[in-house]
């Protein structure tokens, strides 16, 4: 039978829910602005999805995401700052502003980033 997590633990992934529905928010407000290029595929809905896989990865897992995931980024740790600078194209972005929503890129937490390809990240 699966281990219920203690309070502690659960008020912190709510927190990272929270902190990714509130940034995808954030960031469509954006692009409907205009202050975000490209394309822009938000997770909406699919927070508790992204921070229950994410909190039982280890440190050393490496993440490979599709074509949402500044979730996927944010639950491993990313800076919210260093995702959204990449939606605008800014250097301090998490790939220099060069790969914008579908290309966020973090080495240091083992985020190889996503595949705008659908059906692009099997397994091999």
């Amino acid at each position: 039978m699966a281990r219920v997590p203690d309070r502690e633990t659960c008020l912190e992934l709510l927190g990272r829910m929270c902190l990714i529905r509130r940034f995808e928010e954030e960031a469509g407000r954006q692009y409907q602005r205009a202050k975000a290029g490209g394309f822009l595929h938000l997770a909406i809905g699919e927070e508790a999805t992204i921070v229950g896989t994410t909190s039982v990865m280890r440190e050393d897992d490496y993440l490979i995401g599709t074509y949402r995931t500044h979730g996927h980024a944010l639950a491993r740790g990313t800076p919210a700052d260093a995702v959204m600078a990449e939606l605008f194209g800014k250097e301090t972005g998490t790939s220099g502003g060069r790969g914008g929503s579908m290309h966020i890129f973090d080495a240091k937490r083992r985020f190889m980033g996503g595949n705008a390809i659908v059906g692009g990240g099997l397994p091999l």
